[in-house]
């Protein structure tokens, strides 16, 4: 669809005009069943756009505090320093009065306002797990829409924590060295995700050294047990040591960052493709459990059914809605 035939606010979410990027963003936010048809018309809108399909979408994920926030605002700086553009979205733990994000991480990010080519937001997790927010999806869709890379900050990661995998092209998993996390990492399986890790908080010289060597036995391990330590055939996730605030090791992870986008090249809508339906499937399974599944015929028909509605033009959101109204009606109630 050219860019004149668009609605008007989806047009300015193209040409990165920051009010209506926050304005779209605030759109795929409302859980109001009467906001699902304005937000599947945007989206819909937003997906051939030319940034979409040739950007890149990265996610941090990582314990809290390794760093993280202080490592996307380095990133994301760098990144600017070589001309592209950067969407950033933080997920921030709610606020138990309001609901609200609590914009924890967002204020320990350092960026220009006036910086025209970089947008930074906080989404709430509203009690979702996995490291996400409910609209994450669609928030990465419309930033996706704008910048060349959209950066997206994990609230932390565990055993259940692992939702980035669905929303980003490339996981890059933080650790700290002397926090024992790679030890929980390989007990809890998620050494399975990442395609790059990295150590931060790297100027500790002996400490960081031992956390990479503790990775590549790690990573060992994985591919002994036949976890590859990364989704991808043929790539080996490196390890980068970086200090966030001194700035060292960033050029290192852009590198290993735009590697990996280009290793990706041929396969890469397979797995944003994979990605939305895994996303569509996780949050009607969160609304209605296994009962909801096994209603609309089991978790193999509704891959199926959602591979096809995706593309038919549907979007992991609006898809959910349709599958819960399916389901209500199963159970004899009225939507």
């Amino acid at each position: 669809m050219p860019p004149s035939d668009l609605p008007d606010d989806a047009a300015r979410v193209l040409s990165a005009d920051k009010a209506a990027v926050s304005r779209a963003l605030n759109l795929v936010e409302d859980r109001r069943p009467e906001a699902q048809t304005a937000v599947t018309e945007l989206l819909a809108a937003l997906k051939d756009a030319p940034k979409a399909a040739g950007g890149h979408r990265v996610g941090l994920t990582g314990p809290p505090g390794v760093g993280k926030s202080t490592l996307t605002s380095a990133l994301a700086r760098s990144v600017r320093r070589g001309g592209r553009t950067v969407g950033v979205v933080a997920i921030d733990p709610s606020s138990i009065r309001s609901g609200g994000s609590l914009l924890g991480d967002r204020a320990r990010m350092s960026f220009d306002p006036s910086d025209a080519g970089l947008f930074v937001r906080s989404l709430a997790t509203a009690g979702e797990v996995g490291g996400l927010a409910y609209a994450a999806n669609s928030a990465v869709r419309v930033l996706a829409a704008a910048y060349d890379m959209v950066v997206i900050e994990t609230t932390g990661v565990g055993q259940s924590e692992i939702d980035i995998m669905h929303v980003a092209d490339t996981v890059v998993l933080v650790v700290q060295p002397g926090s024992g996390d790679v030890l929980q990492f390989l007990k809890a399986g998620i050494m399975e995700i990442p395609d790059i890790l990295v150590v931060n908080k790297a100027d500790q010289d002996e400490l960081a050294q031992r956390a990479v060597a503790d990775l590549r036995g790690a990573l060992q391990t994985a591919r002994a047990v036949g976890a590859t330590g990364g989704r991808d055939a043929g790539w080996e996730p490196p390890i980068v040591a970086t200090s966030a605030t001194k700035g060292t090791g960033i050029d290192e992870l852009i590198a290993a960052l735009d590697g990996h986008r280009k290793h990706l090249e041929a396969t890469l809508a397979t797995r944003r493709r994979q990605g939305e339906v895994q996303w569509a499937l996780d949050l009607f399974t969160r609304k209605h459990g296994e009962h909801g599944l096994s209603t609309l015929g089991g978790a193999a028909q509704l891959q199926a059914r959602a591979e096809r509605d995706l593309d038919d033009g549907e979007t992991p959101l609006s898809l959910c809605e349709h599958l819960s109204r399916e389901y209500v009606a199963a159970l004899g109630k009225t939507p």
